[in-house]
Parts: C-alpha cells; structure tokens; sequence
C-alpha cells in the first residue's frame, strides 16, 4: 500500500510541474501578444479524477432484517452514495435483469441462488469482475470468469413447528414427507418465484434421475397430494406455520435460525438424513449498470472478513470465504455438519426452468386427483 501511495505522489507530481510547463509555454507565445490567463490553482490530475459514485441501485432476494443490519453499516462507510434496494424473488430478479438488458436500471444483484446466476451469467447478463477477495473463494461457489460470486452456502432443510410436532414425529429424510401421515399438514412457499423452492424441487427430481424426470415428477405429486397450500412469500409461511395451521415446510437452514432465535417463532429444523441441497447463494453486477463504482464498493464491503462473522453470528449466514479465522465463528456453526446431496449444478441451471414450467402446469395442485 506505502509504495503504491508512493506511486501516486510521484505521479501526480510528475503531472502538475508538466501542467505549469505547458502554461508558462502558452503564456511566452500568446497571439495576441497579452499575458495569458493564470493558471488554475487545481493540478490537472485533480480536475481529470472521476467523480464519487452518487448513487447504486440493488436488487436482492434478502429479508428485509438482512438489508435493515447491512445497509445502515455500507452507508456509514459510503456516505454519499444513495442507496435504493428493491426486494424481490430471486427468480423475479432474474427475470427482471433480462428485461433490462437494452437498457438496465439496476446496478448489483444482491442474493440469488447458483443456478439463477449461472443462468445469468450464459446470457450475458452479468458483468465479470475480479475482487479483491476472489481467490479466498474455492472453485466451486465462484463462476471460473468472475461474473458471480458465492456469498453464503444455504442448506434446504425440513423445517417444523415444535409446538405442533415432536422433533422424534417429524420426517427424518426427504422421501418420508411423502407419508400419508403427514397429509395437509405442509404448507410450501410459492415455488415459481422463489430461488429456494426451485432450488429444492429441482433437486428432488435430479437425486430421482435428472436423464428421465418422470419420477422425479412423481416424488413432486405426491409431494402436492400432502401439501395443504402454496404460501405466496416467506412473510406468509411464517405466519401460517405460526399460527398452526401447517405444521411442516420445507426451507433454508438459515432462515429458519433467524425466525426462530432472533423472531422467537416456533420452528425447527431436521437436516435430512440423506443429504440437503446446499445452495450457494451469490451476487454479482449487472452488465452495463449506471454505477458500476459504487457496485464494486458494494462487492468488496459484502465479503469484509469481519461483517461476514458478524453476519454468522447475527443472521446465522454461513461465509463461503475459506480465510476467515474460525475462531471469529459462533458456535453454532462449529457444530454443524453440512452433508450435500450429491448435485451437478450445471445440469440443475440448465433443466430448472423446464422442470418448474412442468410442475406449475401439471402437478401443482393436481397432486390429490
């Protein structure tokens, strides 16, 4: 850092004495014979620097008690860029950003899930950059030419409410939520419109054979036939589940410990047996963004090493940094054993939209009949 702050002084040195070299040239040869004007008191570096970003526009798929503990900390450190965050799906994100592309108006995707950014990033959606941090990212939760980046790893899991259900009733692995035991008694997050659901469905039709989906499509019927109804956002899943009217879901690890230690709301969680889903859910900046500046600002203040082991202990987000020390980790996440299901992503981005336009028009709903 000293010698490239050295760098720079000697630059700007160099530029101001070729500055008043060039005036004192202009004011020796004048046509008019008259004294030139006087120099600006302002080196010529100084005039040509670019200005602050003003402004950054995010789109992010995070619950509004993420944005309300992140915004306020990047603001203190940016204070003046305004910051407009329009909350929304992640697949609404994406299809939002592909709706832009002639012309975008958002500058950083904030939270979508791998296959949503993959998707992105082969439709040229997505710019490459290369952070500061890029190689304290393993290979598999970052895109090999830069144009997103892992933030946080998402387990799927069970999710259940202790006050309906005894953690020993409750299913163990994914193929006994198809029990008939368990029949209205789960409610399920809209799934079109939520990267989480995709993510989890798409995955129970891979693990059943991803080169023939019919029995993937089989497991997602009788999936419907148990379940009791659709919930059109996270907000509303909770709110059902909390007032008992479903007593199981299916959701990610992080965002049940948030409801149930910082919301005090009756959920748990069963890590399947066999495995879950473990998304990586990332960002990345829209290509051709307004305020690319402040994007890359925005980048680099996510993945801090500190906020990111505040944010495991606050939010219970688990980093996909592999620098950080693990002594800066809560407990929580000490004692966790992440188990994956054994997934190829690439064929998940490449099937998923075919696979959800199939459940939308064919089995949701349909399940029971």
């Amino acid at each position: 850092m000293k010698r490239t702050v050295g760098k720079m002084k000697s630059f700007l040195g160099t530029v101001l004495i070729g500055s008043l070299a060039l005036s004192a040239t202009a004011c020796g040869s004048s046509d008019s014979g008259k004294p030139s004007e006087k120099p600006s008191d302002k080196p010529a570096a100084e005039s040509a620097k670019p200005a602050d970003p003003k402004k950054l526009v995010i789109y992010t798929a995070r619950d509004k008690n993420v944005v309300d503990e992140i915004i306020p900390k990047f603001k203190e450190k940016n204070p003046g860029i305004e910051v407009e965050v329009l909350t929304m799906g992640a697949q609404q994100i994406l299809e939002r950003v592909r709706g832009e592309k002639a012309n975008p108006q958002g500058d950083f995707w904030w939270g979508g899930t791998q296959s949503a950014l993959m998707t992105a990033a082969d439709e040229d959606l997505l710019k490459g950059f290369k952070p500061s941090f890029a190689d304290s990212i393993p290979a598999l939760y970052k895109d090999a030419k830069d144009r997103w980046y892992g933030e946080m790893l998402l387990p799927e899991v069970i999710m259940y409410n202790p006050d309906m259900m005894k953690k020993e009733d409750a299913p163990k692995d994914w193929d006994e939520l198809l029990d008939p035991k368990y029949k209205n008694k789960i409610i399920i997050r809209g799934v079109l419109a939520s990267g989480t659901m995709r993510t989890i469905y798409s995955a129970m039709i891979f693990r059943q054979g991803a080169n023939d989906p019919a029995k993937g499509y089989e497991w997602l019927k009788k999936l419907d036939a148990n379940t009791k109804e659709y919930a059109q956002d996270p907000t509303n899943l909770y709110l059902k589940l909390a007032r008992q009217e479903g007593a199981l879901s299916l959701w990610n690890l992080q965002d049940i410990m948030i409801q149930k230690e910082t919301k005090k709301q009756p959920f748990d969680f069963i890590y399947p047996k066999s495995g879950a889903p473990i998304l990586v859910d990332g960002v990345g900046m829209i290509k051709g963004s307004k305020n690319e500046e402040a994007a890359k600002r925005f980048y680099e203040f996510l993945f801090e090493p500190k906020l990111r082991a505040e944010l495991a202990e606050k939010l219970y987000q688990i980093p996909t940094r592999s620098d950080i020390n693990k002594d800066t980790l809560p407990a929580w996440l000490k004692g966790l054993e992440l188990k994956p299901l054994t997934i190829d992503w690439t064929v998940m981005a490449a099937k998923e939209k075919e696979w959800m336009d199939y459940w939308d028009q064919s089995i949701k709903g349909k399940g029971a009949k």
